[in-house]
C-alpha cells in the first residue's frame, strides 16, 4: 500500500499556493467583492423595513442620520467587513507583484552587471580581436538556428540589407543608414521621457512591432544609451547579413525609476 508523505505533500501545496498567490488574492477579491453587491441587495430591504419601523415608533416622517445608522448598521456591517477584505486581498496582490518585478530587476541588473564586467575581463584576457571573433561565432550560431527559410524575412521598404535582430530572432531588410537613424532617434526619446521601450525601436526600424512583450522589455536612461552592435554573417542561404546585437539589450521593469 503506497504511504503518503503528508509533509512532502504539505510543501508542494504551499509551493503551489506562493507561485499563484497573486492571483488566487485577486480573484478572493473579486468574489468578495461580487458577495458584497448581493449582500447589499439583501440588506437594503431589512434597513428600509426597519428605518420605517423606527419612524413609526418615534412618530417621524424623517429620521436623522444617527437614529439610520443606529438601525440599519447591524444589516450593512457583513457588505462593509467583506468589501475591506476584498479591496485588502486585491491591495496585497498588487503589493506581492511589485514585491516579484523589484525583484526580477534586482537579478536582472545582478545578471547585467556580472555579464559586463566577463565581457571586459575576457577583452582585458584576449584582447579585442579574439573577443570579437567570440561574438562573431555566437552570431553565426544564432543564424544557423534560425534559418532565413524557416523564419522569413521582413520588408520595412526602407532598404535591401538583410539584418537579423538578436533580441526577436527576425530577419528584415533596411539599410545601416536606417538603423544608426532609429537608434539615434531611440536615444532621443530616452534624453527626453527617460525611458523607451523595445516597441519603440521596432516603429522606428520599421519591423511589426512584439506583442505584450514588446512593450514589457526596454531601457531606462539611467542604465545608459542604447548602443547597436553590427556583425557580419552569411545566412543560411548565403546571402550576406548584419547581425543586430546590443552593448545594453533591452530589459523587463525599465520604467521604474529608483
Amino acid at each position: 500500500m503506497a504511504k503518503f508523505n503528508l509533509n512532502a505533500i504539505a510543501k508542494s501545496v504551499s509551493g503551489t499556493v506562493q507561485k499563484r498567490l497573486p492571483e488566487i488574492l485577486i480573484g478572493l477579491g473579486v468574489i468578495g467583492m461580487g458577495s458584497a453587491v448581493v449582500l447589499t441587495a439583501k440588506a437594503a430591504p431589512k434597513a428600509v423595513e426597519s428605518i420605517n419601523e423606527k419612524k413609526k415608533e418615534l412618530n417621524k416622517e424623517k429620521l436623522t442620520v444617527m437614529e439610520t445608522v443606529e438601525v440599519t448598521w447591524k444589516y450593512y456591517t457583513p457588505v462593509a467587513v467583506t468589501t475591506l477584505v476584498s479591496a485588502a486581498c486585491i491591495i496585497g496582490a498588487d503589493a506581492v507583484h511589485m514585491r516579484r518585478n523589484a525583484a526580477l530587476a534586482a537579478a536582472y541588473t545582478l545578471s547585467e552587471t556580472t555579464l559586463k564586467e566577463y565581457k571586459n575581463k575576457v577583452i582585458e584576457t584576449i584582447g579585442e580581436k579574439k573577443e570579437k571573433d567570440i561574438r562573431d561565432s555566437i552570431a553565426k550560431d544564432k543564424l544557423e538556428k534560425n534559418p532565413v527559410s524557416e523564419v522569413g524575412v521582413y520588408v520595412t521598404g526602407a532598404g535591401n540589407t538583410l539584418f537579423y535582430d538578436s533580441v526577436s530572432g527576425r530577419y528584415f531588410r533596411s539599410d545601416i543608414s536606417i538603423v544608426q537613424k532609429a537608434e539615434q532617434m531611440l536615444n532621443r526619446q530616452l534624453r527626453d521621457e527617460i525611458f523607451a521601450s523595445y516597441n519603440e525601436l521596432c516603429y522606428q526600424i520599421g519591423l511589426p512591432e512584439l506583442p505584450v512583450i514588446g512593450d514589457e522589455l526596454g531601457w531606462n536612461v539611467d542604465d545608459g544609451w542604447v548602443n547597436l552592435e553590427f556583425g557580419s554573417q552569411l545566412a543560411s542561404d548565403n546571402t550576406p547579413c548584419v547581425v543586430l546585437d546590443y552593448l545594453i539589450g533591452p530589459k523587463p521593469n525599465y520604467r521604474n525609476i529608483y
